[in-house]
């Protein structure tokens, strides 16, 4: 179904695999081929795409500009106050903001439509695009009005992937769309490029997420395709219609590559014809020769219908296995949820939904950029074709992906066909993704095509004694299971389905009446829009030469999401006020945080304004150690910044939201320790908000509630040093070495800065 190959591959032609090893230069020859593995990097699609987009290069660090930035009502507010601050004066670039996560505007008051007036003043003033509330999500807009072959979007969502359509696109933090805004670059080492090769055709019911997750499945644990770029090659290609080829790429996010590319074919020809946009198109290909430093084969045709279960979209059975073992794997899965969660008194019952041998399932949900797309509804919509989702505990809601879907499926009678067997049609909305939408009542089991099944993604507090359980899977097998009661059925186990794969039309009139598009019409004159949730990002320190660092979270989960650093879901309606939102950092995970941290961010602020009196006090045992220190002999407190800092094995997994770092930093954190970093984007993120993000050789000497002095710190990232002496100040003092990995020297600088809006007014 899914191999991974263990060496490099070429690929002769877009069809002939060669690894790599001894006998590829011979295997080459022999077709008449000699060509090097240098000059066959430069031959894959993601290559010709980069250095289109590269500025300027720097060795192997790649400068990279956009052809357009993209951002949604959780993150665009803070985005443009950071852009506003370091300068911005105008969108030198298209830049899409949508309003499809906090459109439930009766949550929190007026906050959210605030939000979302501040950004059609923003578009106003700044000449931006302007989607409002209900009309598309993020990715959906995008890829039926931005997305273009050959081009390359970076978007402030960690879903943003049009590489189905030819565009390589980046989901990334904030701070790095606010670079793009004040003319700078987005800065990355060249990639390596693996070859995703497809062959064969999915059987009949199998649908895109089956696929996506069986790729996740077989890359994510080992980070096969980590901080790379996926190419969709092969002959299966063109087996898939584009809307299939959307619901795989979207998901390429959860094996945490950077960015993914496909080869396009007249398919996605006919996509951006029936969008009114046929310039958009160009055929890519790789050259006659590329190499490629991984290799994923699949073969579609071997795919079966897939259960992601919880709390995470790698945990991935069949649902043959699952059935086949069911109390055994979900005992399992429950065990290891509840471990990971670290809560006592949570209702327990996920094996319980196993009766009389099969698995019995309360909610059904197909939404967002990956579930309610054309295709899958109209698949949905043929199954549940003369049934009833129940009128029992089950149920069922479809969200169509943007109004123009949603137009459609009403014409062609799937909207009917769906609401008439008792499921619940919606607008487009991002809510069920990230758990603003459908909560399930506590010790439920919901079942979704949506991204992500992290903890608390269907809505629950596990923190508040509720705990709910998300599994991932395709739409198809979501609406078999929904005709039978909610007992869990694999699409492939119906027979009879006449599936009409309906033709699409596409009505661009839709978002011609509604969305504001300013793009070259900036008018600097117009008034931006603030609400009293919208608050300007408070002032932020400068790194000092030395720094004492405190140990207030210390987290041992083999990875921690950003879910788990700063909520989503309700806290949502906070996004654009930084401290009123702080107050929810690590919430879900450490509770005492926040007031732990705080009281370090006291004893800073005292220091800042010369008040050493107090922190001297509170800090003279710390003090004492770090004078017994060679060199320390004349040591002065009122010279050395005081932070916070958390220790994780592995954090960052998940969404590109910048809060998950900037939430800790207002918050008077300088630094991460970990033992490595799960994404790129997360690590971009500590570095754009001044925090160090700092790795640990091996297990820690220290612990929560330990402090660490770092003397020379600020000379140390300057200077490059690939080995940073600490000190732990326990019950004894222990010398401690870390590192911070490679730095870009625009890193480097904003860094010391403090964080990339003091480095940005700086300059100005």
């Amino acid at each position: 179904m899914v191999q991974l190959s263990n060496t490099g591959v070429y690929l002769v032609n877009g069809e002939t695999l060669i690894p790599d090893g001894p006998q590829a230069e011979a295997q080459l020859a022999s077709l008449g081929i000699h060509t090097d593995r240098d000059s066959a990097k430069q031959q894959t699609i993601a290559y010709g795409i980069l250095q289109k987009h590269t500025v300027s290069r720097d060795g192997d660090l790649l400068r990279l500009r956009y052809d357009s930035l993209t951002s949604h009502d959780i993150t665009y507010v803070g985005i443009i106050q950071t852009a506003r601050a370091s300068g911005m004066t105008r969108f030198p670039m298209p830049y899409v903001l949508t309003n499809c996560h906090n459109s439930l505007c009766a949550v929190g008051g007026t906050i959210n439509e605030d939000d979302h007036m501040f950004a059609l003043s923003a578009a106003q003033k700044y000449g931006g695009i302007y989607v409002p509330p209900n009309l598309a999500v993020i990715h959906s807009f995008n890829r039926e009005m931005m997305a273009a072959c050959g081009n390359m979007i970076l978007g402030s969502d960690s879903h943003t992937r049009y590489g189905a359509l030819g565009t390589m696109a980046v989901g990334e933090g904030g701070g790095e769309l606010a670079k793009q805004l004040v003319g700078r670059t987005y800065d990355i080492a060249s990639p390596e490029v693996v070859c995703v090769y497809l062959t064969g055709e999915p059987q009949r019911g199998v649908g895109p997420h089956d696929v996506a997750l069986s790729i996740i499945k077989a890359t994510y644990a080992n980070g096969y395709v980590k901080n790379k770029v996926m190419e969709f090659v092969g002959p299966g290609v063109s087996k898939l219609p584009v809307q299939y080829r959307n619901g795989i790429d979207v998901m390429t996010t959860e094996t945490t590559c950077w960015s993914s590319i496909w080869r396009t074919d007249d398919q996605v020809r006919e996509y951006f014809e029936i969008h009114g946009r046929p310039q958009a198109y160009q055929q890519l290909n790789p050259g006659q020769v590329a190499y490629y430093s991984g290799l994923v084969q699949v073969d579609l045709s071997q795919v079966e219908p897939s259960i992601a279960l919880p709390f995470h979209p790698s945990n991935v059975y069949t649902i043959a296995e699952l059935k086949a073992n069911a109390t055994d794997i979900l005992e399992k899965v429950e065990r290891d949820c509840l471990e990971q969660l670290g809560k006592q008194g949570l209702t327990r019952g996920l094996a319980q939904k196993v009766r009389d041998g099969q698995i019995y399932v309360d909610q059904g949900i197909v939404a967002g950029c990956a579930g309610g797309t054309f295709d899958n509804l109209c698949d949905v919509a043929d199954i549940l074709d003369g049934h009833s989702v129940g009128n029992g505990s089950f149920s069922m809601s479809a969200y169509p992906d943007s109004q123009p879907n949603y137009l459609e499926l009403v014409q062609n009678g799937s909207v009917a066909k769906m609401m008439e067997a008792g499921a619940i049609v919606r607008s487009a909305f991002c809510g069920p993704c990230f758990g603003a939408g459908d909560t399930p009542a506590n010790g439920e089991l919901s079942i979704r095509h949506t991204t992500r099944n992290f903890p608390n993604r269907e809505g629950s507090k596990p923190g508040d004694g509720q705990i709910a359980w998300v599994a991932l899977m395709d739409a198809r097998s979501i609406a078999a299971t929904a005709i039978n009661g909610g007992r869990l059925t694999a699409a492939t186990e119906l027979e009879g389905i006449q599936y009409r794969h309906p033709k699409y039309f596409f009505d661009q009139g839709i978002y011609e009446k509604r969305v504001y598009n300013g793009v070259g019409k900036a008018d600097p004159d117009a008034a931006l829009r603030f609400g009293p949730n919208i608050k300007d990002w408070p002032s932020i320190p400068s790194l000092t030469d030395d720094l004492l660092l405190k140990v207030v979270s210390y987290i041992t989960d083999p990875v921690t999401t950003t879910d788990e650093l700063i909520p989503s879901g309700e806290t949502s309606s906070y996004r654009s006020n930084p401290l009123r939102l702080a107050e929810f950092t690590l919430s879900r995970r450490d509770p005492a945080y926040v007031g732990e941290a705080k009281a370090v961010q006291k004893l800073e602020v005292a220091r800042e304004e010369g008040q050493m009196e107090p922190v001297a006090q509170e800090l003279s045992g710390i003090y004492e150690k770090i004078r017994t220190l060679p060199g320390q002999e004349s040591f002065d407190p009122a010279k050395v910044g005081i932070g916070s800092t958390i220790y994780a094995v592995k954090p960052g997994d998940g969404s590109a939201r910048e809060q998950a770092a900037s939430c800790q930093r207002v918050l008077g954190a300088w630094a991460n320790l970990a033992q490595g970093y799960a994404t790129k984007r997360y690590r971009s993120n500590l570095i754009n908000w001044g925090m160090v993000p700092f790795l640990v050789e091996g297990e820690p000497t220290f612990s929560k509630g330990d402090y660490l002095f770092i003397p020379g710190l600020r000379k140390a990232i300057l200077e490059g040093s690939d080995s940073i002496t600490a000190y732990v100040l326990g019950a004894d003092v222990q010398p401690i070495s870390l590192s911070v990995g490679s730095l870009t020297q625009d890193e480097k600088e904003i860094l010391l800065a403090g964080c990339l809006i003091n480095y940005y007014r700086s300059q100005m």
